[in-house]
């Protein structure tokens, strides 16, 4: 079995590998068992980050978790002296150094093994790249007679009636402004369209720089504001924003550009554990400031037409309770978790009076059902749903008071909302994509009460892959979707290399945005498959609540019994089985590695996986000492469980004792937990990916096998 496995993932792993070990304690298996020598019939594993959660658009509120700071000063213990601790702190270093260093050199000397591979697949996708982003076009945000949307670092405008001619001018660029080295992660344009407000984020960085640009025939800069996460415009000429500092956001700000320019705090969070973003209702009446934790969450209304004036609070913070707000015509209408089921439900009350008590249902979505995203118009609203795998459009009209119900293309896995920033439009525009479809414009228009595909930019068609959608009966009887991608040409599915992918964490769904690596996987023969394990959010906030904290196990069940249905259905078998997971999915990788009694049936190994780590050295989430300890940890586990085995079986044939697993770490000098650039991931996952390849076949080819690691 084989593990690739990226920094964001090992602490995760390392959770999983614990959570394993007191499953078997639990259950009374024998106390002296190595934590990580258990077998199991993956026959390869990648736990990896750089797919990571983190995306270029805004959290979800409640997502963002917030640090914890522990006081090392306790109750009735001495603290060192400030000598010990300079000590202390040198030995730690130098440490530090060593372990780098020894790690750096078993990189060089194994990474020529697989520059071969990794130069054809790094060809590959580089041709992929071109072909697909040349033809898909970026989201554009329409603002009366004029469009806006950005390129390569530059941001363009158009006439709305032109810009499908390809008729545009560009205003800036990033380099224009002196940070060639960074992507644009948020846009903001005042209301008479004389300010642009920009967030400029470095892939080495998790705090973003805020630049606002003076708009006109010379577009100049008015002001640049350091580590600022989310911001909207109030007025034409008044800005609020949040700062970012040690991944917490809990100040609000108002800044102003006309004579009086000056700046103010205007709201605190004082509680820490809640994190701070702001948002505009549609129609542009209000400002909301949202303060979110993973329990409950609170909104306060900055009036637009008097943004001067202190913010007025919504509802009081109840634990549980979840709300986003939205206006129209002195209504405010709010998503929330309130009452029962614990699902999000649409609601209303009148804006004079906001308390809970005054809230009168709309619309309740349906049992298992997830909500992606909502979006309000002037007489309506709609909703992007899924529900087991498949995506749906929910149109809810105000005046009519019915709802229309959508399904998207089924070959339909992920999202992206256009920006429209006016509420009064007749069209709402978005794109849908999968991991092997790349993104495709869409259109509803409510005059014609129908969906349009937009077939301006050509997009290459991709023909030859099939989806299929399937669920597995998990150990509770619940119903696991799973999402499979397959070449329609392949012959002898069983044969076929299969990656699975699962994250389960965080109520946060499976990434199955487009990735030029997925679609090449499918080219050469690979099955990929999706596994939407509790824990997850597929199928709405019960989904997640029922795979979270002391309900975690169930988790590694749906997994377990997602894998069973694949292999039972021909989809591959465990011995050219790979596991992909992101970031807080290491939890339930790791515990599948080591406590799956249910998959040992169908092959045992009696030898731990190999690992590629990738780690950066900068990671403020998972910083590097941590990874560099646990990784002289595990070779030493791995190594002294092979000194005690003679033969390893696996299936119908014996690999020698001498085989060892790879435990490889590969240290990026730049890099960090979030999506890093195009030219940086492509090396990344080229590296990951010709590990995979030559594992894999080194399985099926036992002649020819790994070296020991270092």
């Amino acid at each position: 079995m084989k593990v690739r496995m990226c920094c964001a993932g090992l602490r995760n792993l390392l959770q999983g590998l614990r959570f394993s070990a007191k499953y078997y304690s639990k259950h009374n298996l024998p106390q002296t068992m190595c934590p990580y020598s258990k077998s199991k019939p993956i026959k390869c594993c990648i736990l990896d980050c750089s797919e990571s959660t983190c995306t270029h658009r805004t959290a979800p509120p409640g997502r963002i978790l917030p640090c914890r700071f522990f006081s090392c000063k306790q109750e009735g213990t001495k603290v060192p002296s400030k000598r010990k601790q300079n000590t202390s702190r040198v030995t730690s270093d130098l440490l530090h150094k060593n372990l780098l260093k020894s790690e750096q050199e078993n990189w060089n000397d194994i990474s020529p093994t697989y520059k071969a591979v990794t130069k054809r697949i790094k060809g590959k996708l580089e041709e992929l790249h071109n072909m697909y982003t040349r033809n898909s076009g970026s989201p554009r945000m329409r603002f009366r007679e004029n469009v806006y949307f950005e390129e390569n670092g530059c941001i363009f405008l158009a006439k709305a009636d032109d810009v499908d001619e390809g008729n545009a001018d560009i205003l800036f660029s990033i380099e224009d402004l002196g940070f060639s080295d960074a992507f644009i992660q948020r846009i903001r344009i005042s209301p008479d369209q004389s300010y642009m407000a920009i967030s400029l984020k470095s892939e080495n960085s998790e705090e973003a720089t805020c630049i606002i640009m003076k708009l006109g025939n010379f577009p100049v800069v008015e002001k640049v504001i350091p580590s600022v996460f989310s911001f909207e415009w109030a007025a034409n000429d008044v800005l609020y924003y949040t700062t970012q500092k040690n991944l917490k956001c809990q100040n609000v700000f108002m800044t102003t550009f006309t004579y009086q320019k000056h700046t103010k705090l205007v709201y605190t969070e004082q509680d820490a554990r809640f994190f701070v973003d702001l948002y505009c209702t549609k129609d542009r009446r209000f400002l909301t400031i949202n303060s979110n934790s993973k329990t409950t969450s609170e909104v306060w209304l900055v009036d637009c037409t008097h943004p001067f004036e202190s913010p007025a609070l919504v509802q009081a913070r109840t634990p549980g309770v979840f709300y986003h707000i939205e206006h129209r015509k002195e209504q405010l209408y709010i998503l929330t978790t309130y009452g029962e089921p614990a699902e999000y439900k649409l609601m209303k009350a009148p804006v004079a009076c906001s308390g809970k008590d005054n809230w009168q249902l709309v619309y309740a979505l349906e049992k298992k059902t997830k909500l992606v995203d909502f979006e309000m118009f002037s007489d309506d609203c709609i909703m992007f749903l899924k529900n087991a795998g498949h995506l749906y459009l929910n149109v809810i009209s105000f005046v009519s008071h019915l709802v229309q119900s959508i399904q998207l293309p089924t070959w339909a896995c992920e999202f992206e909302l256009e920006s429209h920033l006016e509420h009064t439009t007749s069209t709402c525009y978005f794109q849908l994509s999968s991991p092997v479809h790349p993104p495709k414009r869409f259109a509803y228009s409510f005059k014609e009460n129908n969906l349009i595909e937009q077939a301006v930019q050509e997009v290459p068609i991709i023909t030859n892959c099939h989806t299929t959608r399937l669920l597995a009966k998990s150990k509770d009887e619940t119903l696991v979707p799973i999402t499979v991608f397959h070449n329609k040409n392949s012959k002898e599915l069983h044969r076929r290399p299969l990656l699975v992918h699962v994250y389960g964490a965080y109520g946060i769904d499976l990434n199955m945005s487009f990735k030029e690596e997925k679609l090449m996987l499918i080219e050469e023969g690979w099955i990929l498959a999706y596994c939407h394990v509790r824990g997850g959010g597929e199928q709405g906030l019960s989904w997640h609540r029922d795979g979270c904290q002391r309900n975690k196990l169930k988790g590694l069940h749906d997994l377990r019994a997602c894998i069973m249905l694949l292999h039972e259905l021909g989809f591959s078998q465990p011995k050219h089985t790979a596991l992909a997971a992101a970031s807080a999915g290491g939890v339930l990788a790791g515990a599948l590695c080591n406590t799956d009694p249910a998959l040992i049936r169908a092959v045992v190994l009696q030898c731990y996986p190999s690992v590629f780590i990738t780690a950066y050295e900068n990671d403020e989430r998972t910083p590097l000492m941590g990874i560099l300890q646990y990784v002289q940890k595990l070779r030493k586990a791995v190594l002294d469980h092979a000194s005690r085995k003679s033969k390893k079986v696996i299936t119908s044939f014996i690999v020698p004792g001498n085989w060892i697993p790879n435990i490889i770490l590969d240290v990026q000098a730049n890099g960090s937990h979030c999506d890093s650039s195009w030219e940086h991931s492509l090396n990344e996952v080229a590296r990951h990916l010709a590990f995979l390849s030559r594992e894999l076949e080194e399985v099926c080819h036992p002649q020819h096998h790994s070296k020991p690691c270092k």
